[in-house]
């Protein structure tokens, strides 16, 4: 191979290079600075993100046909460029958001920036996978930085105590996935997405197998997902980690685990389809119904804010019921605007959060009309998206994955949605009646950097604007999915 074919061939996959090369740099480099140097790895973190987007992006406007590499194992089109844009503007931002809390925790260094680009390069990896191994390579890197991600603040028994249930929970998952995925490789004999789709269509494979290994396939993607019953270990990580690390575990691994889904589902087992709806109806049933119901007796707004990411897993579940192009756009759209909404709400905990004190109890966020006008408001808008009240883009969201339902018949899981997007409107109401109805129990001023200020209010604003204005966005994921399937 020539150096010219070279350059070709791995172009597909520049913006990976991009960021394995900017965290092993940063690695190096962080070890011969001082504490009060390290804003130099933090800015150096933020310009690999920038660059990578400008790679996606620019490749994004002429993705018109998927572009394969590294033997068919890995594809670059338009679900996994958007996918990726998205996926880098939420690690931005939550870097933006999180550089006071981490400074004040001690955790504002290197490590965190590496383990930060090593876990999207995971979700990048999976994003653009075409291929089981691939797919398992993308997942494990993202799962093994996660880990470590959560349990960072060595001196906090409780984040050791979720990154171990993480640990154990995420390895069960892995290997349920690395089996099911063992037997539709030995019913078809590829590895291949696609290859594994043709030889479905074709009528190729044991279906006794088939079906035994989309059971556990669905049961590692429900994991990934935090679906119910895959749920337990999300209150506890969501709890027990750093803020910061929350709100990533929280945004962009949602990003990529529907991009997971979408390969596994929708491009190798396609053919099986019935028989995964089956599967799913109950995932989302019980999502939405457990997530919203527990979510209410919550006190810390973590776990709340944990128990509501299982009831919208839920909801976006829904959108794949449809088995069609506009179902799965709307569960893109789902999957976008929920991690946007939950950048600005996990922004608003750690802006309250200073040092030696964590704003992650309801009582918290007493009075913070009081204390800080805009971002009650801000705030406001969040809990208004997440419990779908127009004109916010949660509702737009959530009427998008209803009506994928109802086109296809499925109009009693429609009007169990409605019913849980009503229970689940109680608590998050609840949060703005505690801003803007009682005293105030901390009355200490809210203050941000002006990077903090600027952002968080584009994050919030933009719920608005979205849901007012959805158009542009939903035409980019229907657009997407079209040139990508």
């Amino acid at each position: 191979m020539n150096p010219v074919t070279a350059a070709i061939d791995f172009a597909p996959a520049l913006p990976e290079m991009v960021l394995l090369a900017a965290a092993c740099v940063i690695l190096m480099f962080d070890m011969f600075l001082s504490d009060e140097q390290r804003r130099w790895s933090y800015w150096l973190t933020q310009g690999s993100l920038a660059i990578a987007a400008w790679i996606t992006f620019s490749a994004f406007l002429f993705h018109q046909t998927p572009a394969h590499t590294f033997g068919n194992m890995f594809v670059a089109d338009q679900l996994a460029d958007v996918t990726k844009l998205f996926s880098y503007v939420a690690v931005s931002l939550l870097l933006f958001y999180s550089r006071s809390y981490l400074t004040a925790r001690g955790l504002f260094r290197g490590e965190m920036f590496v383990l930060m680009l090593f876990a999207l390069l995971g979700m990048l990896v999976m994003t653009s996978a075409n291929s089981f191994v691939t797919l398992y390579l993308g997942l494990e890197l993202q799962s093994l930085s996660l880990y470590a991600m959560v349990a960072l603040q060595r001196d906090s028994g409780t984040s050791v105590e979720a990154s171990m249930k993480y640990f154990v929970l995420g390895a069960l998952a892995s290997g349920l996935l690395l089996y099911g995925m063992s037997m539709l490789y030995g019913a078809t004999g590829t590895l291949d997405v696609n290859g594994v789709a043709q030889a479905i269509f074709n009528g190729r494979g044991n279906r006794l197998i088939l079906i035994f290994g989309l059971v556990f396939v669905v049961s590692a993607i429900a994991f990934k997902l935090g679906a119910v019953p895959y749920h337990m270990w999300i209150p506890d990580v969501y709890e027990g980690a750093p803020t910061a690390v929350t709100v990533f575990v929280g945004t962009a691994p949602k990003l990529a685990a529907f991009a997971f889904s979408m390969r596994l589902l929708v491009g190798s087992l396609s053919a099986l389809s019935f028989d995964w709806q089956g599967m799913l109806i109950i995932l989302a049933l019980l999502s939405m119904l457990v997530g919203n119901l527990i979510a209410i007796a919550q006190s810390n707004i973590k776990r709340m804010l944990a128990y509501s990411t299982i009831a919208n897993m839920g909801f976006m579940l829904m959108g794949f019921l449809a088995a069609n192009v506009n179902g799965y756009s709307a569960a893109m759209f789902y999957t976008v605007t929920y991690v946007l909404t939950s950048l600005a709400s996990f922004g608003i905990v750690m802006l309250l959060s200073r040092e030696g004190f964590e704003a992650d109890r309801l009582d918290d966020f007493k009075g913070l009309n009081q204390r800080s006008p805009w971002y009650a408001f801000m705030m406001l808008l969040v809990m208004f998206s997440l419990a779908g009240v127009p004109p916010t883009v949660g509702f737009y969201a959530k009427f998008s994955v209803i009506e994928a339902a109802v086109d296809v018949g499925l109009v009693w899981l429609a009007i169990v949605a409605v019913m849980a997007s009503l229970v689940g409107a109680f608590y998050y109401l609840r949060v703005v009646k505690l801003m803007y109805f009682d005293d105030p129990v901390d009355t200490a001023p809210v203050a941000a950097r002006g990077d903090t200020r600027v952002l968080l209010s584009m994050n919030g604003l933009a719920l608005l604007l979205l849901g007012i204005f959805p158009q542009q966005l939903m035409g980019m994921c229907v657009l997407a999915l079209t040139h990508s399937y």
